[in-house]
């Protein structure tokens, strides 16, 4: 059998694991919550492998391995900042997502910050739906785009096919399980990602140890400081550098609904923990691993080698592993699209299903006919990011960047001030959510973004016009029976 035919076959034989898993669980019977939240019934290590398998996509094993790949050493900041933010994700921040919505019987991100403030409630979902919608639309194109270049790569097949190929595993998924099969699919998407992180950097080292290659020089000869922990700057330049490679932190602070859901559906504190250290563990293995894939990867080729840099973990798993390897660890960067696409369109159903049709617009449905009216949401949506992967010629990376500022940077503090600041108000939320927007949209199309990471400057105004409003529109108080008036109303 030739190298293509191992290759084609074991990625059908993927594919086909992954539909028969979605199927497997959509068989059965879901209500709305079970559809958009699980109904609390998973378990910790397999929510945290579905979280960390969404948070790390296609940005992470093409994007960042190619970033390193251009940037070398200074890289390992990006890493800092991620690293940081998602341990401090887990430790400080699970427990009290899994204890807000049992308190709360919230089903998403938006509709917690809209019952905490009831008077704002429905100007809350509708906006945070907006934003929601503005950027993961965009965010789930950038997914089926990693997967036409890694077809490419692989099979120099166009990328239209590999495309439509994911668009179709993706929707399926989310079609027939909603969130149940999403966290099982991501789970086995998830061991694929870490053995493609954890063997190619192996591997790379052993050729570079064979051929007498001497990696130190390799980063000398690059040039361009990729040779320097700093980037080759000093001062004020090596500080904005350093800030900007580590604002990725910033986004990891539970404003992300396609990763904070994972913290809702926790059913228990025993739960939480298993998931924290199984999620630490993770990105311990998987960050180094990506990192040390871009740094071998500058030992063993030159930047001329590619027309696209964000291909060179394809191009290294396929130079360095026998065909029938190759194929595994293939499947694992399809995995990580997927396994975000699938998060990322649960996200924007449950906005449009629960947060605007069921909660704004107070539309009154059956359950089973909630989950069809979820199901023909997840087609749509698919189909929208399809139209975006197909029409868009930027960078995963920068993609990844821009959503990663204009929903987590700009829900973030709007979760931090509502869990620990007690003096925040329902138009601080509104002035929170419309800032960061507007802001985002704002500093990605000016050449700011250059100088000081959007990721960010959006945290930094979403969280000053947050606390401004709240200190010129407070809370109003009101009586108990008031309350419970306006939380029907909402």
């Amino acid at each position: 059998m030739g190298t293509n035919a191992i290759l084609i076959t074991e990625l059908v034989i993927y594919f086909a694991l992954i539909f028969g898993v979605g199927l497997y669980f959509g068989r059965k019977k879901l209500d709305h919550a079970d559809f958009l939240l699980g109904g609390k019934k998973l378990p910790g290590w397999a929510l945290a492998f579905s979280e960390r398998a969404t948070g790390e996509s296609s940005w992470l094993l093409l994007g960042f391995t190619g970033f390193v790949f251009v940037s070398g050493l200074s890289a390992i900041w990006v890493i800092a900042g991620m690293g940081l933010g998602i341990i401090f994700s887990w430790v400080f921040l699970a427990r009290k997502f899994m204890e807000e919505t049992d308190k709360h019987k919230v089903l998403t991100l938006p509709d917690y910050l809209a019952v905490r403030f009831p008077r704002h409630g429905n100007r809350i979902r509708y906006m945070a739906t907006l934003l929601i919608l503005v950027f993961f639309t965009f965010y789930l194109g950038a997914q089926l785009a990693g997967v036409g270049k890694t077809l490419l790569t692989t099979f120099n097949m166009p990328p239209i096919v590999g495309i439509l190929l994911c668009a179709s595993a993706i929707i399926v998924t989310a079609f027939v399980g909603g969130f149940v099969s999403v966290v099982w699919t991501d789970m086995v998407q998830s061991v694929l990602m870490l053995l493609a992180l954890g063997i190619i950097p192996i591997l790379a080292f052993i050729q570079i140890s064979t051929n007498d290659i001497s990696i130190t020089s390799a980063l000398q000869e690059a040039g361009n400081g990729v040779d320097s922990w700093t980037g080759g700057v000093t001062g004020f330049a090596f500080a904005l550098l350093f800030f900007n490679n580590f604002t990725w932190f910033f986004g990891y602070l539970g404003g992300q609904p396609q990763l904070s859901s994972r913290f809702m559906a926790l059913k228990n504190k025993k739960e939480v923990k298993t998931a924290s250290i199984t999620a630490i563990i993770w990105i311990f293995i998987a960050f180094f691993g990506a990192f040390l894939i871009g740094i071998t990867g500058i030992a063993l080729y030159n930047a001329s080698d590619f027309t696209d840099v964000e291909t060179l973990f394809p191009t290294m798993i396929l130079d360095l592993t026998p065909p029938w390897i190759a194929g595994i660890l293939l499947s694992g960067i399809l995995a990580a699209m997927i396994t975000t696409a699938n998060s990322q369109i649960m996200v924007i159903v449950s906005s449009v299903s629960e947060d605007i049709m069921h909660k704004g617009l107070k539309m009154k449905l059956k359950e089973r006919d909630w989950v069809r009216v979820s199901r023909i949401v997840v087609v749509g949506a698919g189909l929208l990011g399809l139209t975006i992967a197909l029409t868009s010629e930027s960078l995963v990376y920068s993609v990844v960047s821009w959503a990663w500022a204009g929903v987590g940077a700009t829900l973030s503090p709007a979760i931090l001030l509502t869990f620990f600041w007690k003096k925040y108000s329902g138009a601080g939320v509104l002035a929170t959510i419309i800032s960061g927007l507007v802001g985002t949209l704002i500093w990605i199309n000016s050449p700011l973004e250059e100088i000081i990471s959007s990721r960010f400057t959006t945290f930094f105004i979403a969280a000053v016009f947050g606390i401004a409003f709240s200190l010129i529109y407070p809370e109003v108080k009101k009586s108990q029976a008031d309350n419970e008036l306006i939380e029907s109303v909402n």
